[in-house]
């Protein structure tokens, strides 16, 4: 949800003080514009403290990271929705523990946010493109100069033929109300013998329908892993959904609809037209 002008202009402002888990605004407001700015800090999952020593809204979670990426987006994640949830530092070293990127290699992060993820790859050395559909994000991921590429685009709506090579690694968090999807589609732009990493909500381990169903039997073929997660890892993103990550590795003509497999698709097709 969009951070109203005036509420963001009070969070930005030097006075405030965001710090640790708490939110403190030591200097007089306008009963309307008060009643705005408490109205965000709660929805973000702060809760009002006055006691004379503290004076704040406090949060369940370490509260400046995430602040900073709202007021740079300016917009906060409603704890109605389920869109965009800003990967928590932890969250984000356990990925690269995973992924194992290294100098030089090319990464892929969908759904990129504000960059939580693409900053850490590319410390890592990894070379990194993002997609991010949202044009204040973009600004900030352009702003932020850790990717090679920035394209503003649906993720879903890339065509992975369109790309002339897979990716070493793909790293995402991608929209939790759809990330079957994203995660299949992500499998196109994966090279053979790249790793995806991706961490998900946990009801993909056992919801029921057909999609995650056939999702998870495909993970089983490919012998994907499930790394659970504590069950607070998104606190510090102002959600507490519980979350796993799913790791794949691929393999040159193994079950997984990779790079590849997309690029030998049409040469099938031809070769079964012409008999």
């Amino acid at each position: 949800m969009e951070i109203p002008s005036g509420v963001h202009d009070v969070l930005a402002d030097p006075r405030t003080v965001i710090a640790g888990d708490r939110v403190q605004i030591p200097f007089e407001l306008d009963r309307p514009l008060y009643e705005q700015v408490a109205k965000v800090l709660t929805e973000i999952g702060g809760r009002w403290d006055g006691r004379k020593k503290v004076r704040a809204h406090v949060f369940p979670f370490p509260v400046e990271a995430f602040m900073r990426a709202c007021l740079a987006t300016r917009e906060f994640p409603s704890r109605f929705e389920q869109g965009w949830y800003p990967t928590p530092e932890s969250v984000v070293d356990q990925m690269l523990a995973h992924a194992g990127v290294r100098d030089g290699m090319s990464v892929l992060e969908p759904s990129a946010g504000t960059g939580s993820i693409a900053g850490p790859a590319a410390e890592s050395g990894g070379v990194v493109d993002c997609v991010e559909i949202d044009e204040r994000r973009i600004r900030v991921l352009n702003g932020q100069g850790a990717a090679r590429r920035v394209v503003h685009a649906d993720f879903l709506d890339l065509d992975p033929l369109d790309c002339p090579h897979g990716y070493h690694r793909v790293l995402m968090n991608p929209p939790f109300s759809a990330a079957v999807q994203h995660v299949r589609h992500a499998l196109g732009f994966l090279d053979d013998g790249g790793t995806l990493v991706a961490v998900l909500p946990e009801s993909v381990m056992w919801h029921s329908d057909r999609a995650t169903t056939e999702f998870r039997e495909l993970v089983s073929l490919a012998e994907g892993t499930w790394a659970p997660l504590p069950d607070d890892a998104f606190a510090p993103s102002g959600t507490s959904v519980r979350t796993v990550l799913l790791v794949l590795d691929a393999a040159a003509g193994g079950p997984l609809p990779t790079h590849g497999w997309h690029q030998r698709q049409p040469r099938q097709l031809d070769l079964f037209a012409a008999t």
